[in-house]
């Protein structure tokens, strides 16, 4: 899974599963266009570093992809920096948890203007310089909690369900162009948005009972499966959704 120099943009890229995603893909000869918003910035620059600390070109980005009008000047200011952009892992996404009785209203706006609508931004700002070029690697970050959901959720899992109805038809609609796309759908994993619950051990144990390998997933655990929808390994693998969650999802 060589990424042969080509250019990946990583959204959500300064910590957790986004900072894995950058890290594996520089690893295996991606330079990176490295997106998060400008609050994240001092963690964004540490992971920009350790992938130029492997001989990658790397460019960081600042939007919040909720914003057309930022997200457009993103994908203008990384094709100006780096020549062009083959492949794109959309990862930024959030979690405001509540229950639907009493969910406020700009919760589920904002977790669905990133997650969902987010996706939707910057594959649309990409989508005329992969089809000049003929050429285009597209994964998207669900969950699988879009597949089943848990409570006070169920905004998320909307939006995650969302983004897998969205890359079904994305696929169909520019496979003749060269381009595919696919989804992850990442298991318990243990990042900070995590952690607020995996750090109950009773909590923990109980997702670590009802997975197939019996533990909880690391950030680096999705990398991988990341990087072979953005090479050539999955030329001919389009509109597919991945689970990557130790065995919880067997299907």
């Amino acid at each position: 899974m060589s990424g042969n120099g080509r250019i990946a943009l990583v959204t959500g890229a300064s910590r957790g599963i986004g900072r894995a995603i950058a890290l594996g893909l520089a690893a295996r000869g991606f330079d990176l266009a490295l997106n998060d918003i400008e609050a994240q910035g001092a963690a964004l620059k540490e992971t920009a570093d350790e992938a130029r600390a492997m001989g990658r070109r790397v460019e960081e980005l600042y939007a919040d992809v909720s914003d057309k009008a930022q997200v457009q000047a993103m994908v203008a200011d990384a094709v100006a920096r780096l020549g062009t952009v083959h492949a794109v892992v959309n990862n930024a996404g959030i979690l405001r948890a509540s229950d639907v009785e009493h969910c406020p209203e700009d919760y589920w706006d904002s977790v669905m203007d990133v997650n969902a609508k987010g996706t939707f931004l910057v594959i649309q700002a990409l989508l005329p310089v992969m089809k000049a070029q003929g050429y285009g690697r597209i994964c998207n970050i669900s969950s699988i909690g879009g597949k089943h959901g848990a409570p006070e959720q169920a905004h998320y899992s909307a939006s995650k369900a969302a983004v897998m109805g969205f890359t079904r038809v994305l696929a169909q609609e520019v496979g003749p162009l060269g381009i595919t796309a696919n989804c992850i759908c990442p298991g318990i994993i243990l990042t900070d948005m995590g952690r607020v619950n995996l750090d109950d051990p009773a909590i923990s144990n109980a997702w670590k009972a009802k997975t197939a390998m019996a533990r909880i997933g690391a950030p680096e655990d999705v990398a991988g499966p990341v990087a072979f929808f953005c090479s050539d390994d999955s030329a001919f693998v389009t509109g597919q959704t991945l689970n990557v969650d130790g065995g919880i999802v067997l299907s």
